[in-house]
């Protein structure tokens, strides 16, 4: 019936080709189980025993937590019990901040300034593509789900509202980029504050009420022509907390300065990709901490976190509404995103940040984690140093995904609600940290994404180069400068091998 236009040979031989490569994959799978030996399991287990152990320290720090809820432990014994997991947060944050200069100031002086500047472009432009997504995401399910139907129950209002306006919030943001002090942008951000002032208005005068008063008493016509007027102004402040924002600025300035010097530059090259390779270091030692500080990160936690049933209906649901966005996201658009210009499969190299998202899970910090991140791209995704050293850091500053999606659905939530007086404080701490954990993932992805974006750059570097550094990396183990050895013994799809 079909026969006469030609289209069952087409659909049958199109059928069979996919039968056969089925068929292929499913014959090299056997053979490849059928030949796992006893020493290829326990080189596996060695490989990811980080993994592994962290992994286990989530599952046991989960039952843990939910074990010791029945006892009702005390604010200060909450505190003594965590108390692990708050030196592995300690530890982690000590790192962040010579981590992010050494990193960007090595990538970009590691590059020219036109393949820092396309790099730079094509993360700006993931970043803003994939926060207007999340932020659509976002608006989509609150609108479908509808979490803040319904009546107001026993909501009330914690804390003071700060109102700030659009264009100081704008204007604090291009201050912090550029700080007037290097060694208080460390511990110090910009932050304008309101106080209330008193201001004298004139009033103008109308003359012959004026003359009059005059001529009754002279103090009396002072204070018709002058009144005092309350105003809230704004006023130079500061908030605790690295401006990695300005740091991240003044990093990217100084590797493009140092790499357009060329000999004269080498000197201070050398000193901070030694000093990234020493903190890295430092980071491959902590690890064997991370599982028991995440073990009581999360147990403490669960431990602290308020009942369902105090939660209440509005708030249980806006909690399933953003774990909801945030799983759609990180589970279908990012590995979507990254298949659709990479054509390399999103689950393998999600695969390898395996660590990194667990440590995000347990520490809900994404600086915090920052440093396992960068260890997983580089040793177990073996993504370019170059591209992770710029990226990561400038993604850790501006990229902020589940951040987008969770404020975005907030909004909606109360506007749904129509009231303001909701007590944000009792929502429940995994929402916090699927969105931390979101906002690691994008980073990475993103570092891959801009890897196989500006691999010719990354080539032509190379080939201008010479082989000097390739020579300069294997002397350095286990952290090279540019993770490109071997570079013409590898396939030509392994440019980010997962």
């Amino acid at each position: 019936m079909t026969k006469g236009n030609g289209e069952d040979p087409k659909s049958g031989s199109r059928m069979e080709r996919f039968q056969q490569g089925v068929r292929k994959r499913t014959l090299l799978a056997k053979k490849k189980v059928q030949s796992i030996t006893k020493d290829d399991v326990k080189s596996y287990l060695l490989r990811n025993a980080f993994v592994l152990f962290t992994v286990v320290a989530v599952i046991l720090g989960v039952i843990l937590g939910f074990s010791l809820r029945s006892y009702k432990m005390s604010y200060r014994e909450v505190k003594y019990f965590s108390f692990p997991g708050e030196l592995l947060m300690r530890m982690l944050q000590m790192l962040v901040l010579p981590l992010i200069v050494s990193s960007l100031v090595t990538g970009i002086a590691a590059l020219d300034s036109k393949a820092s500047g396309k790099m730079g472009v094509r993360a700006v432009v993931y970043y803003m593509s994939t926060t207007i997504i999340a932020v659509l995401i976002g608006i989509i399910i609150v609108v479908i789900i509808h979490p803040g139907k319904g009546t107001k129950e026993n909501m009330h209002r914690e804390g003071k509202i700060v109102q700030v306006t659009a264009a100081d919030a704008f204007l604090d943001l291009i201050r912090n980029m550029f700080p007037p002090n290097l060694v208080e942008a460390c511990f110090k951000q910009f932050k304008t504050n309101y106080e209330k002032r008193m201001f004298k208005v004139d009033i103008p005068p109308n003359d012959t009420s004026t003359v009059a008063s005059i001529i009754n008493n002279v103090s009396e016509a002072m204070e018709t022509l002058t009144q005092m007027k309350e105003e809230m102004v704004p006023v130079p402040g500061s908030v605790n907390g690295v401006n990695a924002l300005g740091l991240v600025v003044f990093s990217i300035s100084f590797g493009l300065v140092i790499g357009s010097m060329k000999e004269q530059g080498q000197a201070l090259k050398d000193f901070f990709d030694s000093l990234n390779e020493a903190i890295m270091r430092l980071v491959a030692l902590i690890m064997w901490y991370a599982p028991l500080g995440i073990l009581f990160l999360i147990a403490g936690k669960i431990v602290e976190m308020e009942d369902m049933g105090v939660i209440g209906g509005q708030l249980a649901m806006y909690t399933v509404t953003v774990i909801i966005g945030l799983l759609i996201h990180a589970v279908i658009v990012l590995p979507l995103l990254y298949f659709l210009i990479t054509r390399k499969n999103p689950w393998v190299f999600i695969g390898g940040l395996i660590q990194a998202l667990v440590t995000a899970l347990g520490t809900s910090s994404s600086s915090a984690t920052l440093p396992v991140t960068f260890k997983c791209l580089e040793e177990i995704n073996g993504v370019d140093k170059r591209v992770t050293r710029f990226v990561l850091p400038v993604g850790a500053t501006i990229n902020m995904d589940g951040t987008a999606l969770y404020e975005a659905l907030a909004a909606i939530f109360i506007a749904q609600v129509n009231n303001f007086d909701l007590n944000f404080g009792q929502i429940i701490t995994i929402r916090d940290r699927l969105r931390t954990t979101t906002n690691v993932l994008g980073d990475s992805i993103g570092a891959g994404i801009v890897e196989h974006l500006s691999r010719h750059e990354l080539k032509n570097r190379d080939a201008e180069m010479g082989n000097s550094v390739v020579e300069e990396n294997e002397m350095k183990k286990p952290y090279q400068l540019i993770s490109q050895e071997n570079e013409s013994e590898k396939p030509l799809d392994s440019e980010t091998k997962m």
